[in-house]
């Protein structure tokens, strides 16, 4: 079944951050995912929910998409990342 990370991105430091994205596209196609939505404009319909950078990963199963967020190609990306960005991630199965 296929998988989804949702992630908000608050970017601290571009510089670093443009050198995660530049790095981690290449790891998340690696083990079958796919960008679906990547930082554009939104807007918000209902509740309080104020995003700053709203980033959709799709994979093919859960399993892959745990499988790259845990693995060693992935780890020094997250590093940089967690270093430039503050982020809230989500991962939900889909139909």
């Amino acid at each position: 079944m296929t998988a989804f990370l949702i992630a908000d991105i608050e970017v601290t430091d571009p510089v670093g951050f443009d050198e995660y994205k530049r790095l981690a596209n290449d790891t998340i196609t690696a083990y079958g995912g796919k960008y679906v939505v990547r930082g554009g404009d939104f807007e918000v319909l209902e509740g309080d929910w104020s995003p700053k950078r709203i980033v959709i990963l799709e994979f093919p199963s859960m399993s892959s998409l745990k499988a790259w967020y845990d693995s060693p190609e992935y780890a020094p990306l997250k590093r940089i990342r967690e270093m430039s960005a503050n982020s809230r991630f989500v991962i939900v199965e889909g139909l």
